[in-house]
């Protein structure tokens, strides 16, 4: 511990340094990933708010995607850019929020952001607004329900893939349980219609009052097709499931740089085990990819930045089990022998940590590293809810924060439980 000690004196810096010495190493970079430890934690949040509105401000970032569902976030985007007939509170729209767990993103932190990104955008010419967008897809039947809107008002001749695909859909009664059951005996699925739907979707160009309607057609149909994938891929275990969800978020994100513009730049909120590169865990070693890697392939290493969050004890929300009540549950101290421990005992109560090129053994060494997903045991901590990680190769900087809280969920009316689990535990 006694080098690992002198590392972190060498690594950390803190307050209005540590920031801009980090914007300074990610500030040009043409994705910059913002991680979380869990999916609950105000500091996380708080600090990925702030960071988040300096690179929009001072570097001229052009949107910000999340680890939320397309359909959900697009009223979130119309609010933030001001569209006509989108709430001008974007906390209305955040309220909406109905998938099971609703608090990840309705929640006064990012309701908070979503404002001021609003403000932001108010005086800017339309095509030059920050965007919110989704980039997860788990929203099969929703997407659906937005694709035949769209069509039954801007292309009526596409409408018969359309309803075919949500014919095929429909006996399962918009549960992703039956449906991913019923792969099992019928191994196609619904996969020739959906196939079908993205073809006629594919040379799509109408937009709509610079808001992208037939991007988000097309968005959607993605979205339809990549939930397909993983629900048959859930039932067969393994990480097929995990890596086809990861893909998409890739996929998602690369369409979106390119609908923005050869310039455009992405901040990413999403968690750990999608931000940072799975070689640098023992994911890869599980077959399992994530985000950031595929950014780091697609764009380069150069052009991507994957910034780490790690925190030590206090509270975070989540649930004990899938679909369970909101809880604000303890998070305890760190492990013996993890990057937590080691943090709580060798750094400053907040700190960023910047990875040099010659690289200390802090940052070459495999530690646990905690990660607490949308369920959360905290009993189970002296032997899961960690992984083991490389911080050099998992990650370009991490940020720490010695005490935690958890975020202020919104009220929401409803919370849907019918997705299915991911693994692991809900990240």
């Amino acid at each position: 511990m006694g080098t690992y000690a002198e590392d972190v004196a060498r690594l950390a810096l803190t307050g209005r340094e540590g920031t801009d010495a980090l914007l300074d190493r990610i500030g040009d970079r043409r994705v910059v990933m913002l991680g979380e430890a869990t999916h609950g934690t105000h500091e996380f949040y708080r600090w990925r708010s702030e960071i988040t509105k300096r690179l929009i401000t001072e570097y001229g970032f052009s949107f910000v995607g999340v680890e939320g569902d397309w359909p959900d976030c697009a009223r979130i985007d119309r609010s933030v850019r001001c569209a006509a007939d989108a709430p001008s509170d974007p906390r209305a729209a955040l309220a909406l929020f109905e998938r099971w767990p609703t608090w990840m993103w309705a929640n006064d932190e990012v309701a908070d952001f979503c404002r001021w990104l609003r403000r932001h955008n108010a005086s800017r010419e339309p095509a030059g607004r920050v965007g919110f967008h989704g980039l997860d897809l788990y929203s099969l039947w929703e997407s659906l329900r937005e694709i035949l809107d769209y069509l039954h008002r801007s292309a009526p001749d596409a409408l018969d893939e359309a309803r075919a695909a949500f014919r095929c859909f429909e006996p399962f009664g918009e549960d992703p349980q039956r449906y991913a059951t019923a792969t099992r005996f019928v191994p196609a699925g619904c996969e020739d219609e959906v196939v079908a739907l993205l073809r006629r979707l594919a040379g799509d160009t109408t937009f709509d009052a610079g808001f992208d309607a037939g991007f988000g057609a097309r968005q959607n149909a993605e979205v339809v097709a990549g939930a397909e994938a993983y629900y048959r891929a859930m039932v067969r275990g393994g990480p097929d499931s995990w890596n086809v969800r990861d893909r998409h978020m890739d996929a998602t994100l690369a369409r979106l740089l390119d609908h923005r513009g050869p310039d455009a730049k992405a901040v990413v909120w999403a968690h750990n085990t999608h931000v940072g590169d799975a070689r640098g865990s023992d994911m890869a070693a599980a077959g399992e990819v994530t985000i950031g890697g595929l950014a780091r392939d697609r764009f380069g290493a150069e052009h991507v930045a994957l910034v780490g969050i790690a925190g030590g004890p206090g509270s975070v929300i989540a649930g004990r089990s899938w679909g369970g009540a909101t809880e604000e549950l303890p998070v305890p101290p760190g492990r013996h022998g993890s990057l937590e421990a080691l943090l709580t005992e060798h750094a400053p109560p907040e700190a960023v940590l910047l990875f040099p090129a010659a690289r200390p053994a802090l940052l070459t060494d495999t530690v646990p590293h905690r990660a607490i997903g949308v369920v959360y045991r905290p009993e189970r901590e002296s032997w899961g809810n960690y992984v083991p990680t490389v911080l050099a190769d998992r990650y370009d900087h991490l940020v720490w924060f010695a005490t935690t809280s958890g975020v202020r969920p919104m009220h929401t009316l409803h919370a849907d439980v019918h997705e299915l689990e991911a693994y692991p535990s809900g990240v």
